[in-house]
């Protein structure tokens, strides 16, 4: 009888263990794919009873399995439209994450040093208007280097993706005849390339394709240890992304921080401004119908607005500035 019983309460604590786990589902942006990965993993050890599974299908997927109901919460690198945010059952909040910079990365053959990219440069090369690597706007910009005269392949996202979105915004910003011609989103109307799955799809692409330009994020060419060029900010100083250059184009955005935290800091005014330079959003439902979900989610992104922070730069991604915490800290409370 002892026996039975000792069984009995054995299975009762399993039960009850089994019980406690907490598993929450998520979708969306591979652009801060690595750090929120590394997040997920240091959180689950310090709190085996909460799992995050986390699909880094693009921002846009993450924006519709998020409508569609079939996560917890979604990622983007781009803010929800009024629109999008109209077609969800319920409110849904903007968390922003950490800062991040994308980055042009190419495969010339010949050429092992960092290029210098213009702007304009940029925007010729992705309308399709510019054509030869020894096209005098690159030419212009990177005295004494040996550009060949071969023909520019453009690489893209293939899918809808935040990193898209910040690519084009800073272009749209950086040329009218961009913006009026393709514009700023995540699914532009490609006028000329390539189409790459991913940001990994993307840089396996440049990596095999001579003459090959595409943009990635930083962190994933430095993984994949590509080249990256220096691009022309709104000061007309050529910047190579960094963590101060990032930081830098986020100080005007954190002082007028909106307080829906959905903000464009792309071809940011300052001489040290990295121009392609973006925050990345956790888009979390105002109200949960699940309270242990609710309460493992708030539990998460007040530990990531604290110790994981410092965790951001050794991933090449840069902390969120003080005053944006502070209001992030608040509306985590908001959540029910």
């Amino acid at each position: 009888m002892k026996k039975t019983l000792l069984t009995l309460a054995l299975l009762f604590g399993c039960a009850v263990t089994a019980g406690a786990q907490t598993m929450i589902n998520a979708a969306g942006a591979t652009f801060p794919a690595p750090i929120y990965q590394k997040w997920f993993e240091m959180y689950h050890a310090a709190h085996s009873n909460v799992q995050v599974n986390y699909q880094a299908l693009g921002s846009g997927a993450g924006i519709a399995q998020l409508t569609a109901g079939t996560v917890d919460f979604g990622a983007s690198d781009v803010p929800m439209t009024d629109d999008q945010l109209s077609k969800l059952k319920g409110k849904v909040l903007h968390f922003p994450t950490v800062l991040g910079a994308v980055v042009p990365t190419y495969n010339v053959p010949g050429v092992t040093g960092d290029l210098n990219f213009t702007q304009k440069a940029l925007v010729g090369i992705f309308l399709g208007t510019i054509t030869k690597w020894n096209d005098p706007e690159i030419a212009k910009a990177n005295s004494g280097v040996k550009l060949p005269g071969d023909d520019i392949v453009v690489v893209h996202r293939s899918e809808g993706s935040g990193t898209s979105f910040i690519w084009t915004d800073f272009l749209s910003k950086a040329s009218p005849d961009w913006k009026n011609k393709v514009g700023a989103g995540a699914s532009p109307n490609w006028p000329v390339g390539l189409g790459g799955k991913g940001s990994d799809g993307v840089t396996g692409l440049i990596k095999q394709t001579p003459d090959s330009i595409g943009y990635v994020e930083l962190i994933y060419a430095l993984q994949n240890k590509v080249p990256y060029g220096a691009v022309e900010n709104a000061s007309g100083k050529f910047l190579k992304a960094d963590l101060a250059g990032v930081t830098a184009a986020a100080a005007g955005a954190a002082k007028d921080m909106p307080a829906d935290f959905r903000v464009s800091i792309t071809n940011a005014p300052g001489a040290g401004a990295y121009p392609i330079s973006s925050f990345t959003w956790m888009l979390i439902p105002a109200q949960f119908s699940d309270a242990a979900k609710r309460d493992a989610v708030k539990a998460f992104l007040t530990w990531m607005l604290a110790d994981g922070q410092n965790v951001n730069e050794s991933l090449s991604y840069a902390k969120l500035p003080a005053p944006v915490v502070a209001k992030e800290k608040a509306q985590i409370a908001t959540i029910q």
